[in-house]
């Protein structure tokens, strides 16, 4: 008969997570994860399977915790509202307590060996799956009026992911969470909402 799991496996995820979030795929070894798990490598790979099945298993954890915040906004009932909350949500990343600075979509691996090409793909896939969320979400809003008609809706959603990702890197490099907020408030100022019709007054003859 199999021997109990001696473990909590979510917790053991939990650390996992917190370890690629910290430095990457490729930057984090198995004698790191078995460590900071607390298992050994046989019961890794029987529970998550091999290193990238357990990199997967952290990406769809880190969505459905730690970004559930960022998930969330899609639903406010205004589009910009939505893109408030995402820049207060990474402007807020430095001052997360318990946590990894940036975002593991970003940390996780932008470079690395042959090897590792299949993780970047992945990530490069949920990344891109946000940007066309945020189109989305644009281009109903610009169907009902909130953005100007005659702005890519496309466009403006790579914008602020740019910015957000930019965000990311400046949280790493030290930025306090008072300049990332006014790093926000700049990118609202782009906001492109529709101008007032003039109302043209109709003179009874």
């Amino acid at each position: 008969m199999p021997r109990p799991r001696d473990f909590d496996e979510d917790v053991a995820l939990g650390q996992a997570l917190k370890l690629f979030w910290r430095q990457g795929y490729e930057g984090t070894s198995l004698s790191e994860l078995t460590d900071a798990m607390g298992i050994n490598r046989p019961s890794l790979y029987a529970t998550f399977g091999n290193k990238e099945e357990l990199f997967r298993r952290a990406l769809d954890r880190y969505a459905a915790d730690p970004s559930a915040r960022a998930t969330a906004a899609f639903a406010l009932p205004a589009a910009r509202q939505t893109v408030e909350e995402l820049l207060r949500f990474y402007a807020e990343a430095p001052a997360m307590p318990g946590r990894p600075v940036g975002c593991l979509l970003v940390n996780g691996g932008l470079g690395g060996s042959r090897e590792a090409a299949p993780v970047r793909a992945e990530l490069q896939k949920r990344r891109n799956a946000l940007i066309a969320a945020l189109r989305q979400r644009l281009e109903a809003a610009q169907r009902d009026g909130e953005i100007a008609a005659g702005v890519s809706a496309a466009d403006l959603a790579r914008y602020y992911w740019a910015v957000l990702q930019g965000m990311v890197v400046q949280a790493a490099d030290g930025a306090s969470r008072a300049e990332l907020r006014r790093v926000g408030e700049l990118a609202m100022a782009a906001w492109p909402a529709p101008q007032a019709r003039a109302r043209r007054r109709v003179r009874r003859a």
